[in-house]
């Protein structure tokens, strides 16, 4: 039975709330649903607005084996000033008109070293909207099988959060037991780590 479709609002008015060289952009809009009465709201948005999460793996003893990297998240620090970081797979963010296999394939390479087919990269599963009350991302999973003897140093994308990140491979199921425990805390990781347990 299909899901029951809701009104869309209707917009009022809107009006910027950024600074012209920011990398997110907030627009105030003013909406209205159905016959309610007119509130502001504000839509993060950004250049590059959708993302790609790319679970790289690969077997070593009869274990399966995914590639995770650490990386540098200052609303976590400037949230209560403890850790910046978390761990999760190798992201990044699709550029305009850029195809999302394709940046799949640049983002596998910048952050882990490894060339990779585009053609080898497989969807896993549908994709999905991270935070929809704030920001209109689509984030699309694949996943790719690779030769750990043949990384080489990710070259990042020059910014200084990639040149402070690490790389680690672990076995499947301990990066799971790391979600259960709250270790391994984002939500697109173990999302995605659950669906390569279900097809692999």
């Amino acid at each position: 039975m299909p899901l029951p479709r809701l009104s869309d609002p209707r917009l009022d008015g809107q009006a910027a709330a950024t600074l012209d060289d920011a990398f997110l952009h907030i627009e105030r809009l003013r909406l209205s649903i159905e016959e309610g009465t007119s509130f502001p709201y504000d839509v993060v948005t950004r250049a590059a607005l959708d993302a790609v999460v790319i679970a790289a793996h690969f077997r070593e003893a009869g274990t399966l084996h995914v590639m995770l990297r650490s990386a540098i998240r200052p609303p976590l620090w400037w949230r209560d000033r403890s850790s910046a970081w978390v761990w999760e797979l190798p992201a990044g963010l699709v550029e305009p008109g850029e195809a999302f296999r394709t940046a799949a394939a640049r983002e596998l390479f910048e952050e882990v070293g490894v060339h990779a087919d585009e053609a080898l990269l497989a969807p896993l599963g549908p994709s999905v909207l991270p935070a929809p009350g704030m920001i209109a991302e689509v984030q699309t999973f694949f996943h790719v099988a690779i030769d750990p003897r043949a990384l080489e140093p990710p070259p990042g994308d020059s910014s200084a959060l990639e040149r402070a990140s690490r790389l680690c491979a672990l076995p499947l199921e301990e990066a799971l037991a790391l979600c259960a425990s709250g270790e391994i805390r984002d939500a697109k990781t173990e999302l995605a780590l659950r669906r390569l347990r279900e097809v692999l």
